[in-house]
């Protein structure tokens, strides 16, 4: 690794332009947490600038990212983020994703499918306010966009689109694909709009309808950045945050589990002993299952699917670290190596923040103890950064960590997860794509006695 040469701290140059690539937690920690606000800026690329805008959340800088950021997190906790209604809601879709794997009767199957599209209905209902339907030709379009639109980040036609934008724009190729899928999703958004216009004032709230109503609000606030574009937008990036990373994980989690029986097995012993035929798992029942809590988080370490934080940027000189970092002349930066230097851009290694050496016993074993005392509680480790951290920390952590437990609880008390027949072990390689994935292959969930003796997936 280049830290190991070069310190926590160190230049690469695309072109003119520097980027400070942080590593392991003091440095990462120093820069999001003790300098969040110097280090609050986005950078946006030619491709991003061209497909996103400086619109939303994710892509937009200053006011707009101010107001749109503070809009969401509130709006996102009066949704319901550790309230009845939306537990309810997680309740239903990790039984729903237990009768999914359940029709498969133990045989083998690629479980990244059932997933994504349970963590993607998940963000639906929040957002649109109804389910989508699994074979419903937007919901599975939305899908593909979602997929094809993370995987296209690291190739390297995304990086040509950046080299030359002013020419890329008119020819063909695949990110002329990434364009058409982004646009019918807007079109559907749009569509969506104009329904929740015309819904009765008694109607469920949702986000659109929570946005709508800011948007009315505001009208008269000569500074207001709340509009129909920027709602699109940020609709958009709820999805894009929401979805691949909860459902990566996940995945990962029974990757892991079939990988290492013995910690499966301890984990359902710990929820048959504690929850007992109770009906459905409660998010609050995480304070009585320590060591499932802590193999949840350990598969998040482990798993990095986050390897690299979201580009920052310098919005204000400063020293960290015992160097000095200057500002950005700009508020967009444009990271083509074509390009001009027009300021420093920060770029935080998240992976070497949760395989420090430092922080970890062993950074790269699978080991739930990370996060377990000699008495086996539950223990938090501040170096635990899978949502990054500072002012543009993950907006849906919680709704995140509330949606991973339980789905993971669900189905680790109703399913056995092991290899299929004739199968020697599973690939732990992961595939870069937008998030760092498992391999596509096969496991098989076979229905514990347990579950068939007192539920029904």
């Amino acid at each position: 690794m280049l830290a190991q040469t070069h310190g926590s701290v160190f230049t690469v140059w695309l072109g003119s332009t520097p980027i400070v690539v942080l590593s392991g937690f003091r440095a990462v920690k120093e820069a999001l947490v003790s300098n969040s606000e110097q280090f609050s800026g986005r950078p946006l690329t030619p491709f991003f600038r061209d497909l996103f805008g400086e619109k939303g959340v994710i892509c937009s800088n200053g006011l707009t990212w101010r107001q749109q950021r503070r809009f969401c997190l509130t709006t996102l906790r009066e949704l319901g983020l550790g309230k009845q209604a939306l537990e309810l809601q997680l309740q239903h879709e990790a039984a729903e994703l237990a009768k999914v794997f359940h029709q498969e009767q133990g045989r083998a199957f690629d479980p990244q499918v059932p997933i994504i599209r349970s963590t993607t209905r998940v963000i639906g209902a929040l957002v649109f306010g109804h389910h989508f339907l699994s074979e419903e030709p937007i919901f599975l379009e939305l899908i593909q966009a979602i997929n094809l639109g993370l995987a296209f980040v690291s190739t390297i036609w995304r990086r040509l689109y950046d080299m030359f934008p002013w020419a890329l724009r008119y020819l063909s190729g695949p990110h002329q694909k990434i364009f058409q899928y982004h646009e019918a999703v807007r079109g559907f958004i749009r569509h969506e709009i104009i329904r929740h216009k015309l819904r009765t004032p008694e109607a469920p709230k949702d986000f659109i309808n929570c946005y709508l109503s800011q948007i009315a609000r505001a009208m008269d606030d000569p500074v207001s950045t709340f509009n129909e574009e920027n709602l699109i937008q940020a609709v958009i990036d709820l999805f894009l945050g929401g979805t691949d990373t909860t459902a990566t994980t996940l995945h990962w989690a029974l990757i892991y589990l079939v990988h290492h029986r013995a910690i499966q097995e301890r984990v359902q012993q710990e929820l048959d002993e504690v929850l007992g035929t109770a009906q459905t798992i409660c998010y609050e029942d995480r304070e009585r299952l320590p060591y499932t809590r802590a193999v949840l988080h350990e598969v998040q370490r482990l798993s990095s699917v986050v390897a690299v934080g979201a580009v920052r940027q310098c919005v204000t000189s400063t020293w960290m670290h015992g160097y000095y970092v200057p500002k950005a002349k700009e508020a967009m930066l444009s990271l083509s190596i074509m390009g001009s230097s027009q300021g420093t851009i920060i770029l935080p290694n998240l992976a070497s923040v949760l395989y420090d050496p430092e922080c970890w016993e062993t950074p790269h074993q699978f080991n739930p103890g990370h996060f377990l005392d000699k008495d086996g509680n539950f223990v938090a480790n501040e170096a635990f950064l899978p949502f990054s951290a500072g002012h543009r920390v993950c907006p849906g952590e919680q709704l995140a960590r509330m949606e991973l437990f339980l789905m993971f609880a669900t189905l680790l008390r109703t399913f056995r997860f092991q290899l299929p027949e004739g199968s020697q072990d599973l690939r732990l390689e992961y595939v870069f794509g937008g998030t760092l994935q498992p391999q596509p292959q096969k496991i098989c969930a076979v229905l514990r006695l347990s579950s068939l003796s007192s539920r029904e997936p």
